[in-house]
C-alpha cells in the first residue's frame, strides 16, 4: 500500500476545500436554518409531533442526510472529474500508484468532507431543537457508511460525465428529490397506503429511516433491511468502480 500516494492526492483534495472554508461552512448552516424557518414555522406548527419526537427534532436526521447525500456526491465527483478534464489523470495513472490506492484518496477526502459538513448541520440544529442520539455508535456508523457509500457513487458519476453540466444533472434530478421524498421531513406511515408502498421503491427511504432511528429509536424500515439495502449499494458501487478501472472507461480514453 503506497501510504505516501493516498497521502498527497488526500491532502490536495483536502486543501481545496480550505481555500473555500467560509463558503463551505456559511452554506450548510445558512440553508440548515432555512428549513428550521420554513419547515419548523409552516409546518411544526401544524403537526407538533411525530411518533413522539417534536417535529422539529424529527426532521434533523433527514437534513443532515441531504446535505450528506448531495456533497458526498458533488465533492467526489468533482475531485475526479477536474484531474479528467485538465488532463493531470494520465499522471496519476502513469505513476506507482494503484487503483484501490486512488479510490481511497479520493473517496476519503470527499467522504472527510460531507462527514464535516454533517456534524455543522447536526450542530447547527442543536441550535434551534432539543436532540438526543440514543445510538450514538449506530449513528457514527450510518454517517461513516453513508459517507463512504455516496462518495463511491459520486466518483462513478465523475468518471462518467463528459461535461460540467452533466456532474450537476443526477445529484439534481435524482438524487436530490429522492432524498425530499424518502422520508426527510415527514414518516412515510403519513401517507396513504398505495404511496406508502410505492415509497418503498426508493432507496434513500432506508438510508434516512436507519439514521433517523439511531437518534430516536424510531424507524419507518427495520433496522436491519436498511442497513442491508446501504451495504447493497456500497457494493454496487464498488463493483462498478473495480470494472471502470479494469477496462479504462472514460480514463484511458
Amino acid at each position: 500500500m503506497n501510504v505516501q500516494a493516498i497521502r498527497a492526492i488526500y491532502q490536495y483534495e483536502m486543501a481545496r476545500t480550505r481555500r473555500t472554508l467560509l463558503q463551505s461552512v456559511v452554506s450548510p448552516v445558512l440553508s440548515t436554518a432555512l428549513y428550521f424557518i420554513v419547515f419548523g414555522s409552516a409546518i411544526g406548527s401544524r403537526i407538533s409531533h411525530v411518533s413522539g419526537v417534536s417535529y422539529g427534532a424529527f426532521i434533523v436526521p433527514g437534513l443532515i442526510m441531504l446535505n450528506l447525500l448531495t456533497q458526498s456526491i458533488s465533492n467526489a465527483s468533482f475531485g475526479i472529474y477536474f484531474p479528467r478534464f485538465v488532463g493531470t489523470i494520465y499522471e496519476i495513472l502513469s505513476a506507482p500508484v494503484s487503483a484501490i490506492e486512488i479510490v481511497i484518496a479520493y473517496v476519503g477526502a470527499a467522504a472527510t468532507k460531507s462527514i464535516v459538513l454533517g456534524l455543522i448541520t447536526l450542530a447547527t440544529a442543536a441550535l434551534f431543537v432539543d436532540i438526543r442520539v440514543i445510538h450514538p455508535l449506530w449513528m457514527i456508523g450510518f454517517l461513516l457508511l453513508t459517507a463512504v457509500t455516496f462518495s463511491m457513487f459520486g466518483f462513478v458519476i465523475g468518471i462518467w460525465a463528459d461535461s460540467f453540466e452533466k456532474l450537476q444533472l443526477i445529484p439534481l434530478l435524482i438524487v436530490t428529490p429522492l432524498t425530499f421524498l424518502g422520508g426527510s421531513f415527514y414518516s412515510i406511515h403519513m401517507l396513504p397506503p398505495l404511496w406508502r408502498d410505492v415509497t418503498l421503491f426508493n432507496p434513500v427511504v432506508y438510508l434516512i429511516s436507519g439514521f433517523r432511528w439511531s437518534f430516536y429509536g424510531i424507524s419507518d424500515v427495520n433496522i436491519a433491511i436498511s442497513l442491508g439495502m446501504t451495504l447493497v449499494f456500497l457494493c454496487v458501487c464498488l463493483a462498478i468502480i473495480t470494472w471502470i478501472f479494469k477496462t479504462g472507461y472514460r480514463l484511458k480514453t
